[in-house]
């Protein structure tokens, strides 16, 4: 009896550790299957927080963006109505021009006819003036008049040459000047050296120093001159070309006709 009880006692006790072992089993499964729950649940929650920071860190960038693009829209808002002030300033410069230039035609049409009067008062006063640098002087006039047929020259620029052709002869009344050509005298085409003084006289001289002579606007003739005035005409032929320092000269001058 006593055998008997100690092998039920030890088949119990088999059993319990048996079952006990058992459960142990199922604890460790369950264990692990908490364990793997769990790190897949971690895994999970990393993976939902990086969608997180991305969607986040997107709506931050859309967010400057936006941002970004009002600051560009409110730029262009500031920019248009600059450039609508000044699209509004130029109409104004454009319709003032055009009043300009109606004005300009206006005067160029009045400024043409007042360039061909000057230009035959110019023509008829070297006519009448004393004949020194005709050439020279009928030439500037014949090309101020081919001017006036050209197109690619402004109305405002002949004008600037018509004036500028009447300064030039001013200059004249206030100049010396020496230079040689050749005259007709008592029937002989002779190279003499003209010397001008200013406007007040007009004389010649031969090459060779010995005539000399002077024109006479009265009678639009070239008269001799005494030969007492060689020597004063030939110092007056070395200053205008500067081979002489200035001095006082005798020369012949012609008294002004009396007033009828």
């Amino acid at each position: 009896m006593k055998k008997q009880r100690l092998k039920a006692v030890a088949i119990t006790t088999m059993l319990s550790a048996g079952a006990l072992m058992g459960s142990v089993a199922m604890a460790d499964q369950s264990l692990d299957a908490v364990l793997q729950a769990g790190q897949a649940k971690t895994t999970l929650a990393q993976e939902s927080q990086k969608r997180i920071d991305r969607l986040a860190q997107e709506t931050d960038d859309l967010t400057q963006e936006f941002k970004s693009q009002n600051k560009l829209i409110d730029d262009l808002r500031v920019f248009n109505a600059q450039m609508e002030k000044q699209v509004a300033k130029q109409l104004t410069v454009v319709t003032e021009l055009d009043q300009s230039i109606e004005k300009v035609t206006v005067i160029e049409r009045q400024i043409q006819p007042l360039i061909f009067r000057m230009l035959d008062s110019l023509e008829q006063f070297v006519a009448l003036d004393k004949p020194f640098s005709l050439d020279e002087r009928k030439d500037r006039i014949a090309m101020l008049r081919t001017n006036q047929d050209r197109a690619d020259i402004s109305v405002s620029e002949k004008f600037r040459q018509v004036l500028e052709a009447y300064k030039i002869e001013s200059a004249y009344g206030s100049t010396i000047e020496a230079y040689k050509t050749t005259l007709s005298i008592d029937g002989q085409d002779r190279e003499v050296n003209i010397l001008r003084v200013g406007r007040i006289s007009l004389m010649y001289q031969t090459t060779d120093a010995q005539s000399s002579g002077y024109w006479d606007s009265a009678q639009k003739a070239w008269l001799p001159l005494d030969a007492s005035y060689n020597s004063e005409i030939l110092k007056g032929l070395k200053i205008a070309r500067d081979q002489a320092t200035k001095d006082i000269m005798t020369m012949p001058i012609q008294a002004p006709e009396a007033a009828q």
